[in-house]
């Protein structure tokens, strides 16, 4: 089926007389008859429902349609797209162990992994996305357990050369794990070019309307773990909190990377996401392709009419003719990219400000992708733990301003930035 046809129908089909919408299991747990049925459930046995905090009907329908969505074989919600990032890494490599990253990610990203998860002692490479082969290969060392990048960067806009990362990852038997957010399937399917796992932050477009924090982890089912068993023991070796069961053996290699990230971290970390917030997110599932369409629209407009206005120093906008990536967006993204441009002022920071607190509709906030045109200024805000040489690196310089397009009519808000801009 088609993308529109899977964002209302995949993930959830009603029996006869049952309900058309998807129920909301709002249940922290279920009943069974004998406690030998409950013990099939704990010994991976059977499939069934026993806490919420592993596994939920909900969630586990809106999972479905995303993995559907994505092209994957298994999929999981969590509670956040941090989560989904924390548990898509730490479910193969941990202390000791050591991951290649694209140095163009969204700077909450970039604190989980290299001030946390080193404290766990995991380290990371940065890497330049638009490195060469040669430099990207030479960041992999013997412990590397995956390479890490995202479609588009939040908020460099940078595009991931999907294809040249993959071939990577593979050369060095690890897997790609692509955060697809800005992106989301309905304009970039990043297993179609070599990607092994998909997240998001259903926050953000999937969602839509700022009602429900969430993520999820979506697995390809093509890379094959059995091959590197010393590499990844987790998912190839007896589990003795699961009364040795091995991952691969029991599940394949379809089912075993998003069955272990349940079995073992959903249940000793509790990022679960609510049935209320699933419920809000297939919601927002639904229409999906009509807003990323119109969101797309509102951004190119917005970008081309920013590049011709004189206070205005540089716009990055992958749809923009002449943007560093328009040909690799032309690629992966040739049907639209998302709502987001970025864009710096001859003023700088103060220009930046001004400008900010002059806007009528753009309101400011953390939040970027949703209904709503937002506005940010990421170095004294979501990026500001970064130095300005670690900004730079990431393609963010302290200028830069990020606009998430909404949906109100296009005149309007170029409207409000025109007299912004007056101010600045």
């Amino acid at each position: 089926m088609h993308t529109e046809t899977l964002c209302i129908q995949a993930g959830y089909t009603p029996g006869n007389g049952e309900p058309r919408q998807i129920p909301i299991y709002q249940s922290t747990t279920f009943k069974y008859s004998t406690s030998e049925d409950m013990g099939k459930l704990f010994d991976l046995e059977a499939e069934g429902y026993f806490y919420s905090r592993l596994a939920n009907p909900t969630c586990d329908a809106v999972a479905a349609k995303i993995c559907a969505l994505e092209g994957g074989t298994a999929a999981m919600l969590t509670g956040s797209g941090q989560s989904a990032t924390f548990l898509s890494l730490f479910n193969i490599a941990g202390c000791g162990d050591h991951i290649v990253v694209s140095s163009a990610i969204y700077g909450g990203t970039y604190n989980l992994i290299s001030v946390t998860m080193k404290r766990m002692g995991l380290e990371a490479t940065f890497v330049d996305p638009d490195c060469t082969e040669a430099e990207l290969n030479a960041a992999f060392r013997s412990n590397t357990k995956a390479l890490f990048g995202e479609t588009i960067a939040n908020p460099a806009l940078t595009v991931l050369d999907i294809e040249k990362f993959a071939k990577a990852a593979h050369a060095h038997g690890v897997p790609l794990i692509v955060d697809n957010t800005f992106a989301t399937p309905v304009n970039c399917r990043p297993f179609e070019w070599g990607a092994d796992i998909v997240i998001h932050s259903t926050t953000k477009y999937m969602d839509g309307h700022a009602s429900a924090i969430g993520g999820v982890i979506v697995d390809g089912g093509k890379f094959d773990w059995t091959k590197y068993p010393d590499k990844f023991p987790g998912l190839c070796t007896p589990d003795d909190s699961y009364h040795g069961v091995t991952y691969t053996e029991r599940f394949g290699i379809q089912g075993a990377y998003i069955n272990k990230c349940v079995a073992q971290l959903m249940r000793d970390f509790g990022c679960v996401q609510s049935p209320q917030s699933a419920y809000l997110l297939n919601l927002g599932l639904e229409s999906l392709p009509l807003r990323m369409k119109q969101h797309c629209s509102n951004a190119l407009t917005i970008a081309r009419f920013l590049k011709g206005h004189e206070k205005v120093r540089w716009v990055k906008y992958c749809g923009l003719e002449g943007d560093k990536h328009y040909e690799i967006a032309r690629k992966y993204l040739p049907n639209g990219s998302c709502g987001v441009v970025s864009f710096g002022l001859y003023g700088g920071r103060k220009a930046a400000e001004v400008f900010m607190k002059h806007l009528k509709l753009g309101s400011i906030e953390t939040h970027v992708a949703d209904s709503r045109t937002c506005c940010l200024h990421p170095a004294s805000s979501t990026h500001r733990q970064m130095t300005d040489a670690e900004l730079d690196a990431a393609g963010i310089g302290s200028d830069l301003i990020r606009l998430s397009c909404g949906l109100e009519n296009v005149q309007d808000l170029l409207e409000d930035l025109a007299q912004a801009l007056n101010h600045a």
